[in-house]
């Protein structure tokens, strides 16, 4: 009965522990990358204003012209990349339609796409959904889980079409600089790829500066460029993304669009145009609080002795837990049972993830060094 493409991909297993966490009392949950951040109040406000109103109807496909003028302003002045708000950017319900839109757009039956990893659940079975085959490049911690082109490079093969990026990364928190990236672009050049690039924590860099991989020279037309407002400003119930990139493929993208979401709601996106034009303070100030959290956490696992890699962006730690002998599933199910802290196996992120955890740490000070007292009493 259920399509033979559905029934190979697994249940998200992020989705998995937060569903474990449902109903338990007394809980810490390091495990769903969610800002305990409310959203700021004067987008929370152009959302009610907008319901007083009477804006309640559908929106354009593309999305609210006013948004998209606002997304093409932000992306230039922070990259100096221009995209036409008329045809090179799609409002999406969350960045998660915007990559679903963006593999299938591009993926036919039987064509490679190379994911680097761990990486966010979601890129593999969109791929497989699309009828792609997905072809994963492992990194490690003993390269700051940096993709190296050469990897890259080594699994191109006749049938590959794409690569998908996200960085800052999704759990390890590393970070590629331009001139890591640009070796990739010259292998997306010698071979004619596209490259869809998730840079929804873009403004979540502490180390370092953030580069748009569009922005590298001969990439403007070879890259799908996905952001959303969610991890940034706070905002993940309210859905809303986008996307950018040279008009055919948006063309392309909008299409599958209009015949599964239409569009985004109309209230979302109102906020969205109030967070790009007035609440970049209230943004900075939650990254510079994720940023304390962010030593507190990686100080604390590496005192209780599991080794962890310094995030350079996102709001996730990734420590090592080999030196407990058990696996990511194990450790991470033993140490919500016993002390109910909740946490990601690490090889729900890729086969490389394996022997990690991931730790979002967007939560409050007070809980991290809870969280962190009560993994020591597990540890013992």
């Amino acid at each position: 009965m259920i399509a033979d493409k559905v029934k190979r991909i697994p249940p998200s297993g992020i989705r998995k522990y937060f569903e474990m966490t449902l109903g338990m009392e007394d809980i810490i949950s390091l495990g769903v990358g969610e800002p305990d951040f409310v959203t700021p109040w004067s987008i929370r406000e152009a959302c009610i204003y907008a319901l007083e109103k009477g804006y309640t109807s559908y929106t354009s496909n593309w999305g609210l012209l006013e948004l998209r003028n606002e997304i093409s302003r932000c992306i230039a002045s922070d990259y100096e990349v221009q995209y036409s708000p008329e045809d090179q950017i799609i409002v999406t319900t969350g960045v998660s339609e915007a990559s679903d839109l963006a593999i299938r757009a591009i993926v036919n039956p039987g064509d490679e796409v190379i994911i680097v990893e761990p990486c966010y659940v979601s890129y593999k079975p969109c791929v497989i959904l699309a009828g792609g085959k997905p072809v994963m490049v492992s990194t490690d911690r003993c390269n700051d889980f940096k993709v190296i082109p050469e990897q890259i490079g080594a699994k191109i093969t006749k049938k590959t079409k794409a690569i998908i990026l996200s960085y800052p990364n999704n759990p390890t928190g590393a970070i590629m600089g331009k001139k890591d990236l640009e070796g990739i672009a010259d292998i997306v050049k010698d071979h004619d790829l596209f490259v869809i690039s998730d840079e929804v924590y873009d403004k979540l860099t502490y180390d370092g500066t953030h580069t748009c991989f569009s922005s590298l020279d001969g990439m403007y037309d070879k890259t799908i460029l996905l952001n959303g407002f969610s991890k940034a400003y706070a905002m993940t119930g309210w859905r809303l993304g986008y996307a950018a990139s040279n008009p055919e493929v948006i063309a392309a993208m909008l299409k599958i669009h209009q015949y599964t979401m239409l569009c985004a709601p109309i209230t979302a996106q109102m906020a969205a145009i109030e967070a790009l034009r007035n609440c970049r303070e209230e943004m900075l100030s939650m990254v510079r609080e994720y940023d304390r959290r962010r030593r507190l956490i990686v100080k604390g696992l590496n005192d209780l002795g599991l080794d962890c890699f310094e995030p350079k962006g996102a709001f996730y730690a990734f420590p090592s837990v080999e030196s407990t002998g058990m696996t990511s599933e194990v450790f991470a199910e033993k140490l919500l049972k016993e002390q109910k802290v909740a946490v990601v196996p690490g090889d729900v992120f890729g086969d490389s993830g394996e022997g990690f955890i991931r730790c979002a740490y967007a939560v409050s000070r007070k809980e991290i060094k809870e969280a962190l007292e009560r993994i020591g009493e597990f540890l013992k």
